[in-house]
């Protein structure tokens, strides 16, 4: 069973009235719970600026990492059947079936921001077919939302969300297929101080929740040229070059920073990172040598590819990922989550360090949040501030 334990992560600074303490009110997610999801079982993870899930293989890091998009992807309002291909896996596995034959999983977190902690449970049927069969919103020991299966006949949940008006609750069915949290905005008037405290906390939780881009670079499809689209770099990291294209001439600044990572990351001088079309409608990637020579992607080392593409996620942002953005919330409240699990596959001792300063950095300037899973941590020390979480076999 996990056992975790953590070293708590500063956070962005606001400008608090004399003698009250700091609060970041951008919404940001604190805590995974994962009730009954996987090998877990009662399991709390902290979740810092930067968090690193240290573990043996099958000690549930990847869990942790899935509970944790499964959530956002929930936030952001996709249905159960999409997030949850396989749900009949995430079922502990000594897990008893009741006597319809019903067995599911839980997982939940806690979002803090301008409306102080904000806690989300959900609980998932997974057999005899995909469903919500309870949902609960509390803040401030106050249950703002709740949801229960009571007629396993009907496609549909009874839901009860504080009102404090001339009734104390509203009652209404919610589909049973997505996160009712999601849906408040669509059914909540705002017209009583509990709707809108209602609102304010299912906000701060989507809010917190979207914007998550889960990165595991594949270095197998990384090595050739790539056709020219978006501009917004895949989990895979298998469109590189299309997006080097892209940020090597919208940004200067950052990109600079991100040859100087490069360049403390790979063999051999360098001086640029390029893009260059090729006329057929692709694009490829190179090492500016400095001498008159360039070195395709084709010749880098898997680490040397993982360690430049994670270096270019830490060093973007929103706009330049395949994430959710909540395009209706100003930029300046708004956060980025990058999920890396495997993150030191294939890296060595320079490349890891100088990525995790970098999240550091990043994280401290308000512009990322950071999850990572490995097998050791004790590389780490003195990165910065970051929270650890030991998760054992």
């Amino acid at each position: 069973m996990s056992a975790p334990s953590a070293f708590p992560a500063s956070s962005v600074p606001s400008a608090p009235p004399a003698g009250v303490p700091r609060r970041d009110p951008r919404p940001r997610v604190t805590e995974l719970r994962l009730s009954a999801f996987a090998r877990h079982r009662g399991a709390a993870f902290p979740v810092g600026q930067v968090t690193l899930l240290a573990g043996p293989s099958g000690s549930g890091k990847s869990a942790v990492l899935a509970a944790y998009e499964a959530l956002a992807r929930l936030g952001g309002g996709a249905p159960l059947a999409e997030v949850f291909p396989d749900p009949g896996a995430l079922v502990p596995q000594r897990a008893r079936p009741d006597a319809q034959r019903r067995r599911g999983f839980r997982i939940g977190c806690t979002a803090d921001g301008a409306e102080g902690p904000v806690r989300l449970d959900v609980a998932v049927q997974a057999e005899p077919e995909l469903r919500v069969v309870g949902e609960r919103l509390t803040a401030g020991g106050l249950v703002l939302l709740e949801t229960a299966l009571r007629d396993p006949g009907r496609r549909a949940v009874q839901a009860a969300w504080h009102t404090a008006g001339s009734a104390p609750v509203t009652r209404a069915p919610l589909p049973d297929d997505r996160l009712g949290t999601a849906l408040l905005p669509l059914r909540v008037a705002g017209k009583t101080d509990g709707q809108r405290q209602v609102l304010a906390a299912a906000e701060q939780m989507v809010v917190a929740l979207r914007s998550v881009f889960p990165c595991d670079p594949r270095p197998e499809d990384m090595r050739g040229p790539v056709l020219t689209g978006s501009g917004r770099l895949l989990r895979g990291c298998d469109n590189l070059a299309d997006v080097l294209w892209r940020t090597r001439a919208e940004c200067g600044r950052r990109h600079g920073l991100l040859v100087d990572a490069v360049r403390t990351g790979c063999a051999g001088p360098v001086t640029d990172l390029l893009a260059e079309p090729l006329g057929d409608g692709t694009v490829r990637a190179l090492l500016d040598r400095g001498d008159g020579h360039r070195t395709e992607l084709a010749r880098l080392g898997d680490g040397e590819l993982r360690y430049l593409a994670l270096a270019l996620v830490l060093f973007t942002g929103p706009g330049v990922l395949e994430v959710d953005a909540p395009g209706e919330v100003p930029d300046a409240m708004r956060g980025l989550t990058v999920l890396a699990d495997g993150f030191d596959r294939c890296l060595d001792p320079r490349q890891r360090a100088e990525l995790l300063r970098t999240a550091v950095l990043m994280g401290e300037r308000g512009h990322i949040r950071f999850v990572g899973a490995v097998s050791d941590a004790s590389w780490a020390d003195g990165a910065g501030a970051i929270t650890v979480v030991h998760l054992d076999v």
